[in-house]
């Protein structure tokens, strides 16, 4: 991913922060044809050098994924348009965003190794549940009849690349002024987005 310097993240901590809340990646990789890619939560493992998950049996991608092949999977996280009428000089709109892209090789996993992947996702995503679903309690033979279904994937991560874009190539009055105007709007990434600049402000006088 093409990144100039001054947006690039690099505290693999923060990465980990940001894939552990952006969960549902785009899981892409090189099919016979053409490249192909499948929507997908993932867990990351608690070390930060593996990811879980699993995609559909009647999913043709899975076919072409081989053992020990490099995969690409994108998670982003909050992105908003940054219209130049808030700068106090000429200059042209962009856009906002958080991304990270991570590249792995790939493991198919089943049996066990499969049914303990399951039960991390689903614990992982209803930790904040009113009632939390439980793997462990659905019967036998519909959740063995679920897991035919699915094929599960251990990757293990080979390279992180991460763009925290927030204008920091802005002065500070200017980041300021795209910050108060962000927060005049109503949807979500776009307050979002002024969080995430005031804890990465400009680098510029």
């Amino acid at each position: 991913m093409y990144t100039p310097r001054i947006y690039k993240q690099e505290d693999q901590q923060e990465i980990n922060r940001f894939i552990r809340e952006n969960g549902f990646g785009i899981l892409i990789s090189q099919g016979e044809e053409r490249i192909q890619g499948t929507h997908i939560p993932m867990v990351l493992s608690e070390d930060g050098t593996k990811l879980y998950t699993h995609i559909s049996r009647a999913n043709p991608q899975w076919k072409n994924i081989e053992a020990n092949k490099e995969v690409l999977v994108i998670f982003t996280g909050p992105h908003t348009y940054i219209s130049s009428s808030w700068y106090d000089h000429e200059n042209v709109p962009t856009w906002n965003y958080l991304a990270v892209h991570v590249y792995a090789t790939v493991r198919m996993i089943e049996s066990d190794e499969l049914r303990e992947s399951m039960v991390h996702l689903v614990n992982t995503y209803e930790k904040h549940s009113e009632k939390p679903v439980s793997v462990e309690r659905f019967s036998p033979g519909y959740y063995e009849k679920e897991i035919r279904g699915v094929i599960g994937f251990e990757l293990t991560i080979t390279r992180t690349e991460a763009t925290y874009k927030l204008s920091q190539n802005r002065d500070q009055k200017n980041q300021a002024a795209i910050i108060n105007e962000l927060e005049k709007r109503r949807d979500d990434d776009s307050h979002r987005i002024a969080d995430a600049m005031r804890k990465h402000p400009s680098t510029q006088p």
